[in-house]
């Protein structure tokens, strides 16, 4: 953990007070599972945090950036910011890809380069910021790495296939579109998906993926696909 200190500290100026909690953000699952008798805590926990952090900041720059625009077009916006593949990338922008510690099972089927994995990371780590050094240092982070890309406009350029499939069928009046899991399988530390898309209870198309967000969207696409 010493090289990824020395680059927070280089890249960032970020220097954590409590050093385990930066390990523990760093830690997935299989890692931990694969040393049950160490004790090891997972980067789980630190994700679900790291998540309110982001979509709350996130949410603050909007309403700021843009005072005209309505909570539905605000909730578009942030839902292509902080989606999974957006997330992904920040992490291997800053190269803490390098630094996730995986089990061996998942090193060896390319988890380090899974949008799943790289996603929650993100998140992980702005939630042991957040209890480090508190949200303004969190707000800092996110100023420097995520909102000069949202500024540049490149979160407009990604396809939210949800978003489209809800917009084409709502053309044609009210409708409900609903997303349910038909299936998993795989071990838990590497589960794959299935979703179906419902449409006023009528089934459209299924997806799969690694999470259950690429799993809609894959189902959502699919959807979309038949009305081309």
């Amino acid at each position: 953990m010493k090289n990824l200190e020395h680059k927070l500290l280089t890249d960032f100026k970020i220097r954590f007070s409590d050093a385990s909690l930066l390990d523990t953000a760093f830690t997935h699952t299989s890692y931990a599972n694969e040393h049950r008798l160490l004790n090891i805590s997972h980067n789980e926990r630190l994700e679900f945090l790291g998540d309110a952090v982001l979509q709350l900041l996130i949410s603050q720059y909007l309403f700021k950036r843009y005072p005209q625009k309505a909570e539905g077009e605000l909730s578009k916006r942030r839902s292509v910011i902080v989606r999974e593949e957006s997330l992904a990338g920040f992490s291997r922008q800053c190269g803490f890809d390098q630094f996730v510690k995986l089990g061996k099972g998942e090193e060896k089927s390319g988890g380090r380069s899974r949008d799943t994995i790289l996603g929650d990371l993100f998140e992980a780590f702005l939630g042991a910021l957040f209890l480090d050094q508190g949200l303004e240092t969190v707000k800092v982070f996110l100023d420097q790495v995520m909102i000069p890309q949202v500024e540049k406009g490149n979160f407009e350029r990604v396809k939210d296939y949800k978003t489209g499939l809800q917009e084409l069928l709502q053309t044609q009046g009210d409708v409900f579109i609903d997303y349910r899991v038909v299936a998993e399988s795989g071990p838990a530390h590497d589960k794959v998906f299935e979703v179906a898309v419902f449409v006023n209870e009528r089934e459209l198309s299924r997806g799969t993926g690694r999470s259950k967000k690429l799993a809609e969207q894959t189902a959502a696409k699919k959807a979309l696909d038949q009305f081309q």
